[in-house]
């Protein structure tokens, strides 16, 4: 259980109601195509976490932004859980691929989630995937950094045989574990085995805020250059956002509650 400064202040009445869905995102672009989707948005604020709850159709959904990282990631799910009491929790957001089948924009639900210690978790999921359609069911690997390099996402896809790469997952899904919540782990590919990333793609999805945004002023500054790549590397993660929110919206339909 979480101690008492990780539970968020309580919300508006009408949001304090238990959520459909709940979903756990490091980033507010990770997730905000879905949310341009939903009715009646309202925000919030709890603890050191921003909440936003809203409609899609007639699912109540309430996304968390904790931040990126396996500790914030732990923190921001028990305040959803303890605040929403949501029939699922879904752990959303960019990754990385670890094969070269798995490209930009694809989608990977998870059967098992591998930590950096090795730590596993596995889940008994009916998702079979569609690879024609840029859809895979497979494992996921948690590391403690970003993955830059295609070289070393290619080994890290080799030794583990996972599909791809992210910060948060395993965060996500040991808490719902301690908690017996249902969850899911839906994560989008944003960057593949076309290039390594810019070395300033750790400043933007590793840090959050002013130093976030700070260290890519920084960056500008030092090499010039920088300039095209963040422009791509902007353009390529709203991509990765609007195909996340287009299979969130059939997932959240096949587990939205039935009348």
């Amino acid at each position: 259980m979480s101690s008492p400064s990780h539970i968020p202040p309580g919300p508006p009445a009408d949001d304090a109601s238990r959520a459909d869905i709940g979903i756990v995102c490091a980033l507010p672009m990770e997730c905000a195509p879905l949310l341009e989707r939903c009715q009646h948005v309202r925000k919030y604020s709890g603890g050191r976490f921003v909440f936003r709850g809203g409609r899609l159709d007639d699912v109540r959904i309430v996304v968390v932004e904790t931040g990126p990282g396996a500790s914030l990631a732990a923190r921001g799910t028990r305040a959803l859980i303890d605040a929403h009491r949501p029939d699922w929790v879904i752990s959303a957001g960019f990754s990385g691929a670890l094969t070269e089948s798995v490209q930009r924009n694809h989608i990977v639900v998870g059967t098992a989630i591998r930590a950096a210690d090795a730590r596993e978790l596995a889940f008994d999921l009916t998702f079979q995937g569609d690879a024609a359609a840029g859809q895979h069911a497979g494992r996921l690997l948690n590391a403690d950094r970003i993955i830059r390099t295609v070289e070393e996402k290619r080994t890290l896809g080799e030794e583990t045989g996972c599909l791809a790469v992210d910060l948060e997952s395993f965060a996500v899904a040991d808490v719902c574990r301690e908690q017996s919540q249902k969850f899911l782990a839906i994560r989008v590919i944003s960057d593949d085995f076309e290039a390594d990333l810019p070395p300033e793609a750790v400043a933007i999805f590793s840090t959050s805020g002013e130093k976030r945004w700070g260290a890519v002023a920084g960056s500008l500054w030092n090499r010039p250059s920088s300039a095209q790549d963040l422009l791509q590397l902007r353009d390529q993660a709203h991509a990765a956002a609007e195909s996340l929110a287009k299979f969130l919206i059939e997932m959240i339909d096949q587990l939205k509650p039935r009348s």
